[in-house]
Parts: C-alpha cells; structure tokens; sequence
C-alpha cells in the first residue's frame, strides 16, 4: 500500500490523501484549499493523478476543506462513487452547490472589476458541477465493513460534526486509521470520537495540537458576552460556520437565557444554509445528544431568516439582539453586509469563534487589525472585538493526546496532517515524548509505502 499527501500537509486545509493498493486509487477525502492566496491559489492546477483513475473517493465528513473539491474531481473525469454516512451525504448536498454559487459570484464581481486572469473570469466550479457530485454519493453506516476488493473500509463516529467519520482501511497486507476531524470530548451537541482502532499506521489531524481549550464553562463565557453587549443596547454579530458552529451557538444561548445569565433578546440566524443544516439536525438525532425537546427548545427563541429582503431589512434594527450569520471566518457571505452595518458601531459586539485561518478577515480582527475590506470598500472596525475559542468543533492537545493513547497496540507511525506547522510539530513530539510511537509531520506530495504486517517483529 502506498499513500501519499496530497494536501493539508502543512497547512490546515485541503485535506486529500491516496491510496494505491495494486493497481487501484483511492482517495481519502478531497477537500478545497483554503485561507492565504497561495493555497488558494493550489486548488487550480492539475489534480496529481487523473481523476478517472481513482476507483473511489472515502469521505470522513462534509467540511469543505475534506469535501469541497468534489465538483473539481468529479468534472474532470471522476466516475466512481463517494462513500460517506447519510449525514454526511445530505449536508455535502447543501454546502456544495452553495459553494458553487459563491465560486460564480466571484467570478462575475472579479469580472465587473477587471481583476482577473481569465477572459471572462471562471469559476473555480459551478453550481451544476456541484449538483452533479450528488448521484455519486454511496452511504455507509457506523460500524459495517465496506468490502471494496483490494481494501475493507469501516466508519466510525470522530463526533466534530454532524456524521463526521474516522476510517479505518485494511488490505491483505497493512492498516491504517484516518482520523478525519476529531470531536472535542465535551462538545455541546456531538459525541466524543470513538477510540482507534489496532492498526499499523494512522494519518490523524493536528489542528489544535500546540493549545488546550481555555478554561471556563462555555455558557457562562457566552452569556458574559451577551450580558455585557445588552447593556449598552448593542447588537452581537457573530461570523459562524453554517454547519456545527451554528446549531451549537443556538443551544447554548438558550442555556444562556434559561439560567438568566443574560437577558432575553431577539436571536436571528441569517444563514439559509445553517437554517437548512439546524433541520437535518432532527431527521439524524442518533448521530447527537439532543433529543426531541431539546432541538425544539433551542429552535424556540430564534428567527430563521431567509430571503435577502430579510436579510437587508435586519441592517436597520437597532439594537440590542443577537446575529448569527455565515460565514465563521468572515470569507463571505451575509456576515459582511452586517459588519459593514454594524461594525462601525462601537455598542456592538464582534465575537469570534474557534480557529481563524491565515488570510482571513477573521483572522485579521484576531490580530489587532481594525480596518477590513468589503466589497471593494474598507470599513473602520470600532465595535468591540471577542474571540472564544470554547466553542471549536476540533479536540485540543490534551484530547488529540487522549485519542491517539487509546490505540490497543502501538502503531507503526503517526502521520500528522491538517494543522499548521508549529501545531503539528508540537503534536508530534508529545506522541512521541508520552507513548514512544513515531510520529511525523507529513510532508505536502510525499509518498510513503506503507510495509506489510510483520507479527513476529515489534511493531515499533
């Protein structure tokens, strides 16, 4: 078997990893670059290995960093199926044709401006590519064994977010664990990830892997904020990722009313795609914690906006309320238009959630910065900037620790992906340091033959 990185190998985003087992492909997620132009700038050249050639694609979840290049591969000459859980599948169906559309937007604004290189601007990949994607989708449950001929393939849950899946693959020869994303062990609304498997080698995510989750209950942290916002009658804009970071934003301020830690105000969630995503919340409540009370208890205070007169009309309420809008790192969508509203203001609240990547306008507030473009125009930044890092969807160090410890023999080596280089370089020494086991920051197209299962030797 080899494998070799073909993203998120040195950088948290892009995550894409083959396999060649005999004369078959497979691929290990096949997600978009994102954050700093320069890996932006990655998801246009050629993919490595013809499309066409790999026989199928092992999805761990619907992030666009692990699923967001789909449409790419699938148009280039893709044609075998995507394996993933139901979960899985249906939100890939809502997060890509969205994607699709913003890839057009920006095409047609870059060529209004005259900015781009293309005569007329492209597209990344449309709408229609995306929707295309959709008949490829094969489902898996938890636990069953995929036999694709050369490989098994079993899923099991990584908690992170809503059908999110680690991997486990074996052939006649070797094993290997991927980790996908892995859940925080005390997420609000998904399971902790369930424990590795006995393999031989596991490529597993190091996003968090140089910081532990501050300490601190997470409503109470939250509903400080918003009490502190309502007394000065302002409005808390919060950039959220539609998936996850959403649905958890909306039950832990009913957490935060319910114990009176703030004031009840007016809760808009502005995101027809987190809207979509809070109902799919329902149809799979075995793959979270909440039951059917709960979800329509967090569901009971918020307004759902749809349409974008709802949308512009939100722009002239005063405050004080409470705005949940895409997207988490401020790359686009309806959260502009509220910081541009709203920002200026210095009554109100900007508060940032989780990891910001480089390059982001999210990640350019984290740092100080006070002046933001939008839409061609810069806009002064005076309301007041927080940043909780409680609510990450991603298991911090002590917990990637704690998984990885759970593996019922020591594995032949650790590869390190999805993480930034002092993030994964930490990681790797404290795997090392605590278990012994040799770890390694995977290195960005580098293929490694992973050897055969030896029983009689020491699997170090």
């Amino acid at each position: 078997m080899k494998l070799q990185f073909l993203g998120a190998a040195g950088t948290v985003t892009g995550s894409r990893h083959l396999l060649e087992v005999g004369k078959r492909r497979f691929l290990v997620d096949c997600g978009m670059f994102q954050g700093l132009k320069t890996l932006r700038l990655r998801n246009w050249r050629p993919f490595p290995v013809p499309p066409a050639s790999i026989d199928a694609v092992l999805l761990t979840h619907a992030h666009i960093d692990h699923s967001g290049y789909l449409p790419v591969l699938v148009r280039e000459g893709f044609k075998g199926p995507i394996y993933c859980t139901a979960p899985t599948r249906d939100l890939c169906n809502i997060l890509l044709p969205d994607s699709g559309r913003i890839h057009e937007e920006d095409a047609r604004y870059a060529q209004r401006k005259g900015f781009s290189k293309h005569r007329p601007a492209l597209p990344l990949y449309t709408e229609e590519d995306a929707l295309r994607v959709a008949e490829r989708f094969k489902t898996v449950r938890f636990e069953d064994e995929l036999d694709l001929h050369e490989i098994t393939a079993t899923y099991r849950s990584a908690g992170h977010i809503l059908g999110a899946s680690t991997i486990e693959v074996r052939s006649a020869d070797t094993s290997v664990q991927f980790s996908g994303d892995i859940g925080g062990a005390h997420d609000l609304l998904m399971p902790p990830a369930e424990a590795p498997a006995r393999v031989e080698h596991v490529v597993m995510e190091s996003t968090y892997g140089d910081r532990e989750r501050p300490p601190g209950d997470p409503i109470e942290l939250l509903g400080d904020i918003v009490r502190e916002t309502v007394k000065r009658d302002g409005v808390l804009l919060i950039p959220a990722f539609a998936v996850g970071r959403s649905q958890n934003l909306l039950y832990a301020l009913r957490k935060v009313f319910d114990r009176k830690l703030a004031p009840q105000v007016p809760v808009y969630l502005n995101s027809p795609m987190a809207n979509r995503v809070t109902k799919l919340y329902e149809r799979y409540a075995p793959y979270h914690r909440l039951n059917q009370g709960e979800y329509e208890d967090i569901c009971d205070p918020v307004t759902f906006v749809g349409s974008v007169e709802e949308s512009i009309e939100l722009n002239s309420r005063k405050g004080p309320m409470i705005v949940i809008s895409a997207s988490g790192m401020i790359t686009g969508g309806r959260i502009l238009h509220h910081i541009r509203a709203f920002g200026g203001n210095p009554k109100n609240t900007i508060l940032l959630m989780g990891y910001q990547a480089p390059g982001t306008r999210g990640a350019s507030l984290e740092a100080g910065e006070r002046r933001l473009k939008i839409h061609g125009d810069y806009v002064e930044i005076r309301a007041d900037v927080q940043k909780l890092d409680v609510y990450s969807a991603h298991a911090d160090q002590k917990e990637l620790l704690s998984w990885i410890g759970k593996i019922p023999e020591p594995p032949r080596r650790v590869f390190l992906v999805h993480g930034d280089p002092p993030a994964s370089d930490c990681l790797r020494r404290l795997i090392r340091h605590r278990y012994g086991f040799p770890a390694q920051v995977a290195e960005d197209s580098a293929a490694v033959d992973l050897p055969v299962i030896n029983h009689d030797s020491d699997s170090l």
